[in-house]
């Protein structure tokens, strides 16, 4: 099964949230593992997981109950990403959203995005496939709140919200932050809105910029798919590193392609499979040395080596340091 993944701009909008609302960011990213460095590389893709750790560490850190309500309303604006360039040219906000919908694994794999109209009003449903944490959901649609009237020059109006949470405070905290009424306990998130929006025309949409995007869109949805693969790879890799035979043939013949092809594909990607079980290696490796009290042999061993001095080379190669020497250094580090 495919690791589900959240664009990094999701965790970078946080991030910028948290500071604006005095929270300290870093030692949030800190106790959730992150890394400031690779939270602003533009490519990033984090685990669904870890939006369940960041926003845990949120409560630790800033001690609010209320934090998402807090946060929402420091979030900065959503600007820049392919998404905001194809509402920006299509010709209507209508065309824009179902647009949007259509590539919205940009932003993340797990967003259920879909959109309803029934007559008069319309409504956007919006959530995760795991159930999301309330902070999140609360940050989340005041995020497609602020963006759909960024997008309309003000326009848009949301009629309703219906989130799946119960009311963490005071419900008019809630309808004061979204400028109107608020359902609780609700089976999904959605936000309605007027169906009059839709047609709300953009002067600024241009076919050729559309058609621009459009392809910069499709080709950033290939780039993830071929990522994909390299997710597969290391899937693979971890089911049997310990069986010693982790070779480009074996993972090629449980993921059901031929080698070649394999090959092939990995290098569409800029990698290749020895890099990618070199790294897996050398990350499981360090972290075993450093986070465990395992045996140098029995780390032989589950790193799938043969000998543990084809793995004292390869560690030496990756670290400039034996694993002895590793592991005290970071042990002396840590006291």
């Amino acid at each position: 099964m495919r690791e589900l993944t959240d664009s990094g701009v999701l965790l970078r909008l946080a991030y910028q949230a948290l500071r604006k609302a005095g929270v300290d960011a870093d030692a949030v990213l800190s106790r959730c593992g992150a890394d400031l460095l690779a939270l602003e590389d533009p490519r990033l893709r984090t685990p669904v997981a870890a939006q369940e750790a960041f926003w845990h560490a949120v409560r630790e850190v800033s001690g609010d109950p209320h934090i998402g309500l807090r946060l929402a309303r420091h979030l900065p604006r959503f600007r820049g990403q392919v998404i905001e360039y194809l509402f920006s040219s299509s010709a209507t906000f209508g065309d824009g959203l179902r647009r949007a919908l259509q590539y919205q694994r940009l932003l993340s794999d797990a967003i259920s995005g879909r959109f309803e109209q029934e007559g008069e009003f319309s409504y956007l449903v919006s959530g995760h496939q795991l159930r999301e944490p309330e902070p999140l959901a609360v940050c989340m649609m005041a995020g497609i709140i602020q963006f759909f009237a960024q997008v309309t020059d003000g326009e848009f109006r949301p009629s309703e919200v219906w989130l799946r949470h119960p009311a963490g405070a005071d419900p008019a905290e809630y309808e004061q932050l979204y400028n109107c009424p608020v359902r609780f306990d609700q089976a999904e998130n959605r936000l309605y809105f007027a169906s009059s929006i839709l047609d709300k025309t953009f002067w600024h949409a241009e076919p050729e910029l559309l058609k621009l995007h459009m392809q910069v869109a499709t080709e950033k949805l290939a780039e993830l798919e071929r990522m994909d693969l390299v997710a597969d790879v290391r899937r693979v890799i971890a089911q049997i590193l310990e069986s010693g035979d982790v070779s480009l043939e074996a993972v090629a013949g449980l993921l059901e392609l031929k080698p070649r092809a394999l090959r092939s594909r990995l290098s569409e990607v800029g990698t290749s499979f020895n890099h990618i079980l070199n790294d897996y290696r050398s990350r499981l490796a360090r972290r075993l040395l450093a986070k465990t009290d395992e045996s140098i042999d029995q780390i032989v061993y589950l790193t799938g080596f043969s000998e543990p001095s084809t793995f004292y080379r390869a560690f030496r190669r990756w670290t400039q340091e034996t694993p002895i020497e590793y592991r005290k250094r970071k042990r002396d580090k840590t006291l």
